[in-house]
């Protein structure tokens, strides 16, 4: 089966999660099917990009969007009344381009990543479409409207109340829908909850596996470190749950590993905290340090810094809302806190105790082998893609 898959993003290199998301479930369909790859970039395109891609994509189209295209699709946007992060995604070239991609290739199935693709469908109708919404990007918006400057709040409420209507909207348009947990399919805006997959992420257990290192530091924190719920919780880190943790063991020194540092975020270093920016390879921040401590407050989707820690036995602790995506046993599998008092306590008890510490990451070690594998969350969605 030809199966042409549209994405907001050039899935390499894998620093953001929606990118390694579609990495890897194209290079699982790829065994079975046909790959084109038709992708919008607003960066430079890195120099691996396209060799990396055509491993297991036949073709591989990229349009390249320049800062004045992006305002203009953004103007668009606004009075189209569609959410601005659909527009900015999605422009008059990039439609021409990807429709001759369409009616060139002829391809058995279309596959959106995001509701930022949706639009690519249109004038397609005669090919079966499934959508990935992963997360619910409505709720995402909604938790960040007290979060932000009050003078963006009355455009954060008008794009939350686009997003709500657009997420319903486009669930017509498509064959078949997957999403990242049952949190988040909760979440999604429509009545027919029952027709969306979950389809959780994995993890490349061979590539994240345990490795031996000297243990640099007591507490981890990992991410693309310019997305806005990363930086919230690293800041949360940084000034209520470290000096709580510093009044016993004034020696805990925490890592801030992750691409684009935001200036927020470069102003955190300090004698215990270090910031690298971009890592070669993220295993050896994991492996330097003793816990993954994941507070995240606002985030949305199933977070692939606890399973990628868990996947090199690595104890975790995170918040309720982060484990509802995960669904980890608390207590044997993760630790869940959702105060600076609670991330204290569990890391003075963490630190004290290392047989509870190696117990836990051993469960939670379990946990992503037997639950989150690549191969077996990408069976789910052909078999989603193909009877669509």
């Amino acid at each position: 089966m030809k199966i042409l898959c549209f994405t907001s993003r050039v899935p390499w290199p894998l620093e953001k999660g929606d990118k390694l998301r579609i990495y890897h479930q194209l290079k699982e369909l790829s065994a079975k099917h046909e790959i084109i790859l038709c992708a919008v970039n607003d960066d430079q395109l890195h120099d691996d990009a396209f060799s990396e891609l055509k491993k297991f994509c036949k073709e591989v189209h990229v349009v390249q969007h320049s800062k004045l295209n992006l305002f203009f699709n953004l103007i668009r946007g606004y009075f189209s009344g569609i959410p601005l992060q659909v527009a900015y995604f999605t422009s008059p070239k990039a439609k021409k381009k990807f429709d001759e991609v369409i009616r060139s290739e002829k391809p058995d199935r279309i596959y959106c990543q995001l509701i930022r693709t949706a639009e690519y469908v249109k004038g397609h109708e005669n090919i079966p479409a499934v959508i990935d919404y992963m997360d619910i990007f409505s709720k995402g918006v909604e938790r960040r409207i007290d979060k932000v400057a009050s003078w963006k709040r009355p455009l954060f409420r008008m794009e939350w109340k686009r997003l709500l209507k657009y997420e319903s909207e486009v669930f017509s348009r498509f064959k078949g829908h997957t999403i990242i947990s049952e949190q988040d399919r909760e979440l999604l805006p429509v009545a027919e909850k029952q027709k969306v997959h979950v389809v959780p992420n994995g993890v490349d257990t061979d590539f994240f596996s345990p490795q031996p290192h000297e243990k640099d530091f007591e507490l981890l924190f990992n991410g693309n470190m310019n997305y806005p719920p990363n930086i919230e919780s690293a800041l949360y880190i940084t000034h209520k749950i470290l000096p709580l943790v510093k009044r016993v063991k004034p020696k805990t020194k925490l890592l801030i590993s992750g691409a684009n540092p935001s200036a927020e975020i470069l102003a955190l270093r300090s004698e215990n905290v270090e910031v690298t920016g971009w890592v070669e390879d993220v295993r050896e921040s994991f492996a330097r340090s003793r816990i993954l401590v994941a507070p995240m407050q606002s985030s949305i989707g199933l977070q692939n810094k606890i399973l990628e820690a868990m996947a090199m036995k690595i104890p975790c602790i995170t918040t309720t809302l982060s484990n509802n995506a995960v669904k980890a046993i608390p207590d044997k599998q993760i630790l869940v806190a959702d105060t600076p008092e609670q991330f204290a306590t569990f890391i003075h008890l963490l630190l004290d105790h290392p047989e509870k510490a190696e117990r836990l990451a051993e469960n939670g070690y379990q946990l992503v082998h037997e639950k989150f594998n690549w191969k077996k969350t990408c069976d789910a969605l052909e078999k989603i893609i193909v009877s669509a």
